[in-house]
Order: structure tokens, then sequence, then C-alpha cells
């Protein structure tokens, strides 16, 4: 799996008066099994560009190619089945929960798969085990959970689906010293194990 991105720009607004250039010919290429971190300032188009890795946005020039798929040169269902290959967790895991509980916010992913009801009960507790946390959680609220729990809820409802590529931005914003540290180890246990 490889994601090659060539001469890819972005602009928020379309007249030129609120025209935004966010991304201006960036080009990289990740390989597969490399743990890659994108750095820059507030505002420097970390997230845009992220978000193009998994055709949340069309790029206004340039291609983004996920195991050599134009993203936007492909058919619908070409590039919904490469978005489940592309995991995206946000920087903002409450952002990104939305379900009653903990067990259906995870089973989101696999239902829009068309997984049947055993596969999808079999992999969100496999899940659920593998970011560090009980089943417990399972029908308690997402939002009643404490910030670093909500990441790895988030987390889990990326990699249940079982995609070969995860991307995340900023996984560790806006946790303390140990919860960085704990999801730290947790993404390079996901790169080593998952």
């Amino acid at each position: 799996m490889r994601i090659e991105v060539k001469d890819l720009k972005y602009s928020y607004g379309q007249s030129k008066a609120l025209k935004n250039q966010a991304l201006d010919g960036v080009n990289l290429t990740i390989e597969e099994g490399e743990f890659f971190g994108i750095i820059g300032h507030t505002g420097s188009g970390k997230s845009t560009l992220i978000s193009q890795l998994n055709a949340i946005l069309r790029p206004t020039e340039g291609q983004i190619l996920v195991d050599g798929i134009d993203l936007w040169n492909c058919s619908k269902a070409e590039r919904i089945a490469t978005r489940f290959k592309v995991g995206l967790v946000f920087q903002y895991p409450e952002y990104q929960l939305f379900e009653e509980t903990v067990y259906k916010d995870i089973a989101f992913g696999p239902k829009n798969m068309g997984l049947d009801e055993k596969e999808i009960d079999r992999r969100v507790r496999e899940s659920l085990r593998f970011v560090g946390m009980s089943e417990d959680c399972l029908g308690k609220s997402p939002f009643d959970l404490s910030g670093g729990q909500k990441r790895r809820v988030a987390i889990a409802g990326v990699i249940v689906t079982k995609p070969q590529i995860l991307v995340l931005d900023e996984p560790a914003a806006g946790l303390d010293p140990l919860g960085k540290e704990e999801i730290m180890a947790l993404l390079h246990r996901i790169h080593n194990d998952w």
C-alpha cells in the first residue's frame, strides 16, 4: 500500500476576495510500513492535507493516489472502497463520535461495509480490547468518557474496519502528559501488531 501526492493544491473559497491557498504544490510519497509525521505551524495546511488522503476534500489541482488509484479520477465505488483502506482519526474525537453508545459508534464502519452482526460484534470487541478499553464501556455514551478514552474509542472506530493505512490528525493534542504517552504507545502498537 502506498500513498502518492502529486502537485497538490487546495484553496478554501472560490472568489478572489475570499480565496485562501491552504496547499500549494505538495508532493510526497508514503511507502507501506512507514510511520510518517507531518509537522507545521497552526494553519499551515496539515489537517487540510490529511483530509485529502481519505477523499474528504477534493483537491483544487493535483492528484492523490492510494495504491495506484487516483481518488478523484475513479468510480464512486472505487473511491468508497479506498476510503475503507485509509482510516482517518480527526484531531478532536468528540467531532468524530456521534452515536448514543460506544458500541454503536465503533460498529458504524463495519455496518456500512455490509458485514453481518456476528462479525460486527467480534470486530467491535476486538478493536476495543486492542485500544486498551474494557467492554464495560460499550453501553456508555461516548460523550461521558474522558478525552483520552474518547481518543481511544475514535481509534477503535477506525481500526475496526481494518484499514491498511491509519491517518491521525494530532492524536495527542489536548491530552495530559500521561495521556499523550499512552496514545503514542498505542499508535506504535497498532503499527507493529494490528
